[in-house]
């Protein structure tokens, strides 16, 4: 009697204490926020602006790369609005290489339900399997965001080993996955199916541990090119289900344009080329590409022109040697000018602390970070003959912005702009936002005289 007696205390214990787990994590998951369909463009008001680690340290960053380049980043830059700090490609590889991939004999950091964690002979702050909530932290406390970079997909090593989904009843990774569609340049992943049971559990559980985390934007690579509209669609459930802003950009490009209406409801910021490097034919291209996707420039959805390879890049990158950037400072200014008057996501992809003057001029112009924020209406007016001019409003101030280029390669060119094509009679005030220049004009046009590769950037205000 006294046995049985014993044994119906032990079984009432084990039942409160799975009682009290039950509420433990009910009430857990009652906290949790789900945000409302498109509630996500309100996390990208303004184009984000952040620093990526790609354009120098490749796949190879390493934890005390990301934090000099976050320090950087809270002493010179964010009054200007820069804050976003991205951990790139790979973050889970041991034994990866500078100058393309190690995809020989990878060690892969991976976790009981086939998510990847943070490689600690890299990131030691991850040991114990804190993953990256140590290095969120850093940067959060400096008042910046903390992003990383995934591939779409399942990994491999997740199917081989058959591990479980997290959040499934028994459904194992090679029960959601195809191998059709793999990423051409990268195999570390598997396509997700995206109505297999599963599929979605798997996207909701990664998301549910860079929201424990602490992460606020991810890039996801190998989404654009073909457009993988269902786990495009799993990933954005994912997003509004994990109870965490978390700022969505897809990478790379191009973007389909028929795809806008899908990509403009489920991203806040799309690539529209492949990576733009240093070089004079990758800012062309961007350019002449850019032209079909200014009817989509809106808050909280931006098309994204890529990163910034300006300043010191390719200490470990995948092009060419360590270097500083080997565009010329007009081409310099050309290039930055584009990005800021088309309100492209900014994101820095040379290592800051290396900046020179010139370099940090180029990110904390107050105008130009003014008229990056707050201007509307962005249109191109031409692209013809070598010629480029693009023009923006701001109704705050009544400012009005024109961007002139020559792209030809060996001639200068006087560009021109009818001031009523701008909406301006009469006189006006023109600021050159770069000089800090100031003239009026009386005449009915306004016109630049252009070396190749260089241009200009005025602020326009009507005299009444």
């Amino acid at each position: 009697m006294c046995n049985l007696h014993l044994l119906n205390m032990k079984i009432k214990n084990i039942a409160a204490l799975f009682a009290g787990v039950v509420l433990i994590t009910t009430s857990a998951n009652a906290q949790k926020k789900t945000f409302q369909k498109d509630e996500f463009k309100q996390w990208a008001q303004t184009p984000p602006m952040g620093w990526n680690s790609w354009d120098c340290y490749g796949p190879t960053v390493e934890e005390h790369e990301v934090k000099a380049n976050a320090d950087y980043m809270a002493k010179n830059l964010k009054q200007f609005g820069w804050e976003y700090v991205v951990v790139d490609i790979r973050w889970f590889v041991e034994n990866d290489k500078a100058g393309g991939y190690n995809q020989t004999d990878p060690r892969y950091v991976i976790d009981q339900y086939g998510r990847y964690l943070p490689a600690v002979n890299r990131f030691p702050s991850a040991k114990n399997g804190q993953g990256f909530k140590p290095l969120a932290d850093y940067i959060h406390k400096k008042g910046l965001k903390f992003g990383i970079h995934i591939m779409r997909g399942i990994p491999k090593k997740a199917v081989e080993d058959k591990l479980p989904i997290k959040g499934t009843n028994g459904i194992t990774a090679d029960q959601v996955y195809s191998t059709a569609l793999q990423c051409e340049w990268l195999k570390d992943n598997y396509t997700v199916v995206a109505d297999k049971p599963g599929a979605q559990e798997y996207y909701n559980s990664i998301f549910e541990l860079y929201a424990q985390w602490g992460v606020d934007f991810i890039k996801i690579d190998d989404l654009s090119r073909p457009y993988h509209e269902g786990e495009i669609n799993l990933i954005r459930n994912a997003i509004d289900n994990c109870g965490r802003k978390i700022v969505l950009s897809t990478s790379p490009g191009e973007t389909p344009i028929e795809a806008a209406p899908h990509v403009t409801t489920h991203a806040n910021m799309w690539r529209m080329v492949d990576d733009v490097w240093d070089t004079w034919p990758h800012i062309t291209h961007l350019m002449d590409v850019a032209q079909k996707w200014y009817p989509y420039i809106a808050p909280g959805t931006w098309p994204d022109c890529d990163m910034i390879p300006l300043g010191r890049i390719s200490i470990r990158g995948e092009r060419g040697e360590d270097r500083m950037t080997r565009l010329t400072k007009d081409e310099q200014y050309t290039l930055i000018t584009f990005f800021n008057i088309f309100k492209s996501p900014l994101f820095f992809g040379g290592d800051l602390p290396s900046n020179d003057a010139f370099t940090l001029s180029l990110l904390t112009n107050k105008n130009v970070v003014k008229m990056h924020n707050e201007s509307t209406d962005v249109k191109q007016l031409f692209q013809k003959d070598g010629q480029i001019a693009v023009t923006s409003k701001n109704a705050k101030d009544g400012s009005i912005y024109l961007a002139l280029f020559n792209i030809s390669d060996s001639v200068s060119q006087n560009v021109s702009v009818n001031l009523s094509d701008l909406g301006i009679s009469g006189s006006a005030e023109v600021l050159n936002m770069w000089t800090n220049e100031k003239s009026k004009t009386t005449s009915t046009t306004i016109t630049a005289d252009l070396k190749p590769h260089s241009s200009v950037l005025y602020q326009i205000k009507s005299k009444k």
